[in-house]
């Protein structure tokens, strides 16, 4: 009974909706707000609100070992794009070539700008990462290089555990899963009770070939800041990656997308979303049913939940990627994880904000445009025949969305989840005095970097 009245309800409005989209009086903002009211864990739409980045005290998921200060974010916000931290690369020409801000381009958002990221053994950069390549010298094996297309490190404080198969971390999701925490010696960090964000950053860090010890925070001129961020850990202990993590993890819980014209509308500017972005927001929230997944103030799911798709793995896309295949576990999603049969194919679902200029989209970057990724859902049809159809999601079925309300939906994920200010994020100069994100010498012509 309860389940035939809510489909009620779900068709009324959506009547009420259609039959009234035409009346140049009509109150979008009104059907906007009850949309959202009907959706919020709260039952009000400003649960959607994020807060201000420095608010402290009040960003969600903190780690207990890792309270956020204003010192640990600026440490953290400096290491994120130092160049100088690349020490372990393979071959000479990487040295202190390449930071963490490599496969993570704020213009971007945040993420690579291109379909697979690639830190050591890599060369140039473009305007925001398009023309990173492999470096000749490097073969396919050499290469650091992502398995899947890399998440954005945007409004992370909403993330429990890291990654797209969400291996990261000792709480939250991963409660139960401590049995194959030692087959991989990269997820035995998990045993260190951590929360998602500081395990995943430590295991980065290694993977990446970056490195932090005394000699090099003297060397590059930080150690003032890790003991300003750092008092209470005995100096012995206070220089490693592990705190370089920390650090890390202070700053991406403060880059918050809270300036978009969506997050406006919600703390009270009406005017900040334009007639169709209103329009593709009551389509998000209600006849596409894109909120059944990504129903959290980052539009990533809360809890952390995981689907299957059916989209194509990296390997699949067609481009030359490295490191990655069919015998990759990465692309059997959480359960190459968990190893469990009911987990096989499902990644995580990822937050929405700043998408429009990433131009790679789904894990194995098989769409390039936000008006593909909405016409593969509005079809409904997987496109990864590896993936049996038992897996795929039950939310994998037509949509029976129109030419226009695709565009109306594609409007809002583009534009009105849309923050231009993501610079304020980023430093004027690293202490090494390294260009970044990266330091190779095709990248600083590219960048105009001296």
């Amino acid at each position: 009974m309860k389940k035939t009245f809510t489909v009620f309800l779900l068709l009324a409005s959506t009547g009420y909706f259609l039959s009234c989209v035409h009346d140049p009086d009509f109150n979008f903002d009104r059907l906007l707000e009850d949309e959202l009211n009907n959706h919020s864990p709260s039952g009000t739409y400003q649960s959607y609100i994020m807060p201000n980045g420095n608010d402290y005290s009040i960003l969600p998921n903190q780690d207990d070992k890792n309270p956020v200060t204003q010192a640990k974010v600026e440490l953290g916000k400096m290491l994120f794009y130092e160049t100088g931290l690349a020490l372990e690369n393979k071959y000479a020409p990487s040295k202190s070539a390449y930071s963490c801000s490599s496969c993570h381009v704020p213009s971007r958002g945040f993420t690579a700008g291109r379909f697979q990221g690639i830190a050591d053994g890599a060369v140039g950069f473009g305007e925001s990462g398009e023309l990173r390549s492999k470096h000749p010298l490097y073969l396919g094996d050499d290469v650091d290089a992502q398995g899947a297309r890399p998440l954005p490190v945007i409004n992370l404080t909403y993330v429990t555990n890291a990654l797209w198969a969400g291996s990261f971390g000792s709480f939250d999701v991963n409660v139960g899963t401590e049995s194959v925490w030692y087959q991989d010696t990269l997820i035995e960090i998990n045993f260190k009770g951590l929360k998602g964000l500081e395990a995943n950053n430590a295991r980065a860090l290694a993977v990446h070939r970056q490195v932090i010890n005394k000699a090099i925070t003297d060397s590059l001129g930080y150690t003032a800041m890790f003991d300003a961020a750092f008092p209470e850990i005995p100096v012995s202990e206070r220089y490693n990656r592990l705190t370089g993590s920390f650090a890390l993890a202070a700053y991406f819980r403060t880059i918050l997308t809270n300036q978009a014209p969506f997050q406006n509308w919600l703390k009270g500017n009406r005017s900040a979303m334009t007639e169709q972005q209103k329009k593709g927001a009551l389509l998000f929230f209600g006849k596409a049913g894109c909120v059944n997944c990504h129903n959290s103030p980052s539009l990533n799911s809360a809890p952390h939940q995981f689907f299957a798709l059916g989209v194509n793995n990296l390997y699949q896309s067609g481009f030359e990627v490295f490191r990655t295949g069919p015998n990759d576990r990465r692309n059997l999603g959480r359960g190459g994880f968990t190893y469990r049969n009911e987990d096989m194919h499902k990644f995580k679902v990822p937050q929405l904000y700043n998408l429009r200029d990433v131009g790679f989209y789904f894990h194995g970057a098989s769409k390039r445009t936000l008006r593909e990724v909405v016409e593969y859902f509005n079809d409904g049809v997987p496109e990864n025949p590896a993936v049996p159809v038992s897996q795929i999601s039950g939310f994998i079925r037509p949509l029976g969305m129109t030419s226009q309300e695709m565009d109306d939906l594609v409007e809002f994920l583009a534009n009105g989840l849309y923050d231009p200010a993501m610079d304020r994020y980023v430093p004027e100069s690293v202490l090494s005095g390294n260009c970044f994100p990266n330091n190779d010498p095709l990248s600083r012509i590219e960048m105009g970097c001296k």
